[in-house]
């Protein structure tokens, strides 16, 4: 395998900071959540940009209430040395109902610097 192509993880070998996101995440706990990223942090979400931590917190806030959901984590995989994708399947009360989304992480210096969300 060379060293550019993509390895598939297993959830537990996922890097702590993300581990804690997605807990936090799960657990609708903004406070933790906040902590795995940096200052200078993006999310990508639903099409729409949150460009720093303040915003991302509204956006934390406003996704744990928004909806009623649950979340599995289905797969994991490191794309690169800082990226890493989370694929997860949700079921709630949202649109639709159920979705698959890639939770797409880029990390700096032990942190969530990017954060795209997508299906």
């Amino acid at each position: 395998m060379h060293d550019n192509q993509p390895r598939t993880s297993t959830p537990d070998t996922l890097p702590e900071v993300i581990i804690r996101y997605l807990t936090a995440h799960r657990a609708h706990d903004t406070a933790s959540a906040i902590t795995a990223f940096t200052r200078e942090a993006t999310v990508i979400d639903d099409g729409n940009t949150y460009a720093d931590t303040e915003t991302i917190r509204e956006w934390l806030d406003r996704s744990a209430t928004e909806f009623t959901y649950t979340i599995h984590l289905t797969g994991a995989q490191q794309t690169d040395a800082t990226r890493y994708i989370a694929t997860h399947h949700l079921e709630g009360n949202f649109p639709g109902g159920s979705i698959d989304l890639r939770y797409q992480f880029t990390l700096r210096d032990g942190l969530i610097e990017r954060l795209v969300i997508e299906p």
